[in-house]
């Protein structure tokens, strides 16, 4: 300090002696000037050395005020500060006392560290941020053990060893543990202090509060995590979605019912693969966002009643409703059951589009009534069995009350049946009952009905009858019997049938008393020889005969 204050010294009076000296001149040559005849004689030069001697007096107290003001005049200082500076005196210069001023009241962290890594000066800004007073902080054998965070103590000592050895600058982040136990982050910067001969003397420690910046770090950090793990969760399920709906497919797929499913728009958003071999859809041909109009169009060509398809379908787009099934024929002979039905949103109200379900039932009709057959025709000639006579006996005879009219009934037995099983054998005895039904159904009308009860027992149901049309048809049935002949190891063989005819009108509208009827009139032609047809008497009990058609053969 004292080596500036001689330079400006210097300066200064260098600075006087560039004003003087012009001065003197100066006055010398005005009082030339102003002598007549410009030439000033020798004892007139005293007075004007006396004038320019004065202004360089008042030049001299100027230049001493001026060094009154200089920047380093000897300061008296007290012994310390809190801070662990020198404190100025009133009377020190202005730049020390703002630099005490600065040093005191700044908010910036800094501190200075000797070569021993001892901290032996800190600025009141740190006890302010981390509430450890000064003096117990410059007092403490190892600043770094009370003030850092000990996951952080070690890491600190390196950095300081490294500076302190190497003289090169330290920038990092460190958590600083307050007089409360809590943490706070700064942000150090390490420089070495170095003498006039460029040897490290000690560590200015610079550190800025990040604690906000550190909380809103963490806190994004949070959130990024938080969003990460939004994304995985929805990445979660979006993927179990797609594997369900993988799943989905592929039952869907499998079933043999085909689903199609339409948007809002009336375009396919979905369909399996049954309903494109329903709908013979070309392999490999999507019919996904199609519209219905077209899927129409290609129908139509497929069914036997492109009309009616198309009023169906009109129906079924208007309501809300479930539809009702409707059966579809197609042209190659399938029939197909079809259902359709409105899907509803989350809410129930708002529509998502419409379901569609075809399902094939041709095979299942076709077993159906096959197993239908076999539950009502006698399985040797194809004739309803004696479960669907009843059936057909209760239905015809509650048409004919309803109506008004009668029922009539044929019971047929065979005569000779026997002995051509017995001679020729049971396959002969099926030939027979085969050949006898084929022809018989022959004879039988439109809307009157035969059946094998059994054995060699047929029965004919006759709606809306009479006696005379009853017994028309008895003739016309043991005549046709009768001339029947069948070759059996080249003896030609015949039969002949004992018939008996029941009339609601005279035998009543009970089923059984009917059938009763029928067959004590039968066997009262069986006992008088055969091939004949008796009328069964009336319901009143005598048993008197309306009639009898003897030798049917």
């Amino acid at each position: 300090m004292s080596a500036i204050c001689s330079r400006i010294c210097a300066l200064r009076w260098r600075q006087v002696g560039a004003a003087v000296v012009p001065s003197l001149w100066a006055g010398g040559a005005m009082a030339a000037e102003a002598w007549p005849g410009g030439s000033l004689p020798a004892l007139a030069v005293v007075p004007a050395l006396a004038a320019a001697a004065l202004w360089a007096c008042v030049l001299w107290r100027r230049i001493r005020a001026l060094e009154a003001t200089r920047l380093d005049p000897p300061v008296p200082v007290e012994p310390a500060s809190r801070t662990g500076l020198p404190v100025a005196s009133p009377a020190a210069g202005p730049w020390e006392h703002y630099f005490a001023l600065a040093a005191d009241s700044g908010h910036v962290l800094e501190g200075l560290i000797d070569t021993r890594g001892r901290l032996y000066w800190v600025s009141p800004a740190f006890e302010r941020f981390a509430g450890h007073a000064v003096e117990d902080v410059l007092a403490a054998p190892d600043f770094v053990e009370l003030i850092i965070y000990e996951r952080d103590r070690r890491y600190v000592r390196e950095q300081t060893t490294q500076v302190l050895s190497t003289g090169r600058p330290a920038d990092f982040e460190t958590r600083v543990l307050t007089r409360e136990g809590a943490l706070r982050w700064v942000t150090c910067h390490w420089h070495a202090v170095r003498d006039e001969a460029g040897v490290v003397q000690g560590i200015r420690a610079t550190g800025d509060d990040i604690q906000a910046r550190k909380e809103a770090e963490f806190k994004l950090l949070e959130t990024v995590a938080a969003l990460r793990r939004a994304q995985a969760l929805s990445e979660h399920y979006l993927r179990r979605s797609n594997e369900e709906r993988s799943r989905l497919s592929a039952l869907l797929d499998v079933v043999e019912a085909g689903i199609l499913f339409m948007d809002p728009d009336h375009r396919v958003v979905y369909c399996n693969r049954a309903l494109c071999e329903i709908w013979k859809v070309a392999e490999g041909e999507s019919i996904v966002g199609v519209r219905d109009v077209v899927l129409q169009q290609h129908a139509v060509t497929l069914l036997t009643d492109p009309p009616g398809y198309l009023r169906h379908v009109a129906g079924v787009l208007g309501s809300r409703e479930a539809s009702a099934p409707f059966e579809l024929h197609f042209s190659d002979g399938r029939t197909v059951n079809e259902f359709s039905r409105v899907v509803f949103g989350d809410d129930g109200a708002r529509a998502i589009g419409r379901i569609w379900v075809y399902e094939d039932v041709t095979e299942r009709r076709r077993v159906a009534l096959q197993l239908l057959n076999l539950a009502e025709r006698d399985p040797l000639t194809n004739l309803y069995n004696r479960r669907r006579f009843h059936e057909e006996l209760e239905r015809m005879l509650g048409d004919a009350r309803r109506r008004g009219d009668d029922v009539g009934l044929l019971v047929l037995d065979l005569d000779g049946f026997k002995p051509v099983n017995d001679a020729f054998g049971h396959q002969a005895g099926d030939q027979v009952l085969t050949g006898l039904a084929q022809a018989v159904a022959a004879v039988v009308r439109r809307n009157e009905m035969f059946f094998r009860l059994g054995g060699d027992e047929f029965a004919i149901l006759v709606p809306s009858a009479d006696v005379q049309g009853l017994a028309g048809l008895a003739r016309r049935v043991g005549a046709c019997i009768a001339a029947l002949r069948f070759d059996f190891g080249g003896s030609a063989v015949g039969v002949t049938a004992s018939i008996g005819i029941a009339w609601s009108g005279l035998s009543g509208t009970d089923a059984e008393a009917l059938v009763g009827a029928a067959d004590r009139a039968m066997y009262r032609a069986k006992a008088q020889g055969g091939n004949r047809s008796e009328v069964a008497a009336a319901a009143e009990g005598n048993d008197p005969e309306v009639g009898a058609e003897p030798g049917l053969g």
